[in-house]
């Protein structure tokens, strides 16, 4: 068989060499082992990149998505880490990148009738790995949909107070052990003026009503309660938590941001 031509690996005489390079937008079903033992089947989007020395061409697409298939469709946060390290053996790389993107779903019960329904959440994994280095760096976020009810709104009218949906982007390391996705997102869940419900009948349309009113919440309010109880809990080393509201009376959007360090 003819040897084909390896453009790739030819060299590149400008001195410039390029901090990440791979492939993104690559959809590639998994199965998320959740916290009851279930495993659930979804769609991640998915993207790996490594470094490129200057004095390389280019990199060899096909390599990425070949360590992806190595590794099959089951997913935790132990074998995820391992395509970060796959990819520098095979890139011959210094330093790796890989992210993933899924829906994850979870079955919610209505506060009084109990009727179920599903909710989705947007979970990303984002995994770096460098050469020479024992552990690979491991971010888990989830996107949390919640309601959130206008202090300030409550205190100046005689009835009502304005509200609408909020979006909260939580993103920890971890300390020791991994926290489960179902947790973390009880905890965004938790500091909110109420939950989300893709099922509501009308007691439960009255109770998630009520339940938003007697706990108003600022955005700055809603970003200092996930720091809280994120700062009470050993199990992580890192925390960003953004929430953003879609103001209901307003043509802008509110947003607040904390990052922690928490290993000093």
């Amino acid at each position: 068989m003819q040897e084909l031509k390896d453009t790739q690996s030819e060299a590149d005489t400008r001195n410039i060499s390029i901090d990440r390079v791979g492939v993104k937008g690559l959809r590639f079903p998994i199965q998320i082992q959740d916290k009851l033992n279930r495993i659930q089947s979804t769609v991640a989007t998915v993207s790996l990149a490594v470094d490129l020395p200057e004095e390389f061409k280019g990199t060899h697409m096909s390599r990425f998505v070949e360590a992806l298939h190595q590794h099959g469709p089951l997913l935790d946060v132990h074998t995820a880490l391992s395509i970060p390290r796959e990819l520098l053996g095979r890139l011959s790389a210094s330093r790796s990148h890989v992210e993933m993107e899924f829906p994850f779903f979870r079955a919610k019960a209505a506060p009084v009738t109990g009727r179920e329904g599903l909710m989705d959440y947007v979970v990303r994994f984002e995994m770096e790995a460098e050469a020479g280095d024992r552990l690979a760096d491991f971010k888990l976020t989830v996107v949390v949909p919640v309601t959130t009810l206008c202090p300030c709104s409550k205190a100046m009218s005689s009835y009502g107070a304005h509200n609408q949906r909020g979006i909260v982007t939580y993103s920890v390391r971890f300390a020791s052990r991994p926290v489960w996705i179902e947790d973390l997102i009880d905890l965004v869940e938790s500091c909110a003026s109420c939950s989300l419900f893709s099922v509501l009948k009308r007691p439960d349309e009255k109770w998630v009503t009520e339940k938003a009113y007697e706990n108003p919440v600022f955005v700055e309010d809603l970003v200092r309660n996930v720091a809280l109880k994120t700062q009470s809990h050993s199990a992580f080393s890192w925390y960003r938590v953004e929430a953003e509201n879609f103001e209901s009376i307003h043509n802008h959007q509110a947003y607040a941001v904390i990052e922690r360090d928490l290993r000093s």
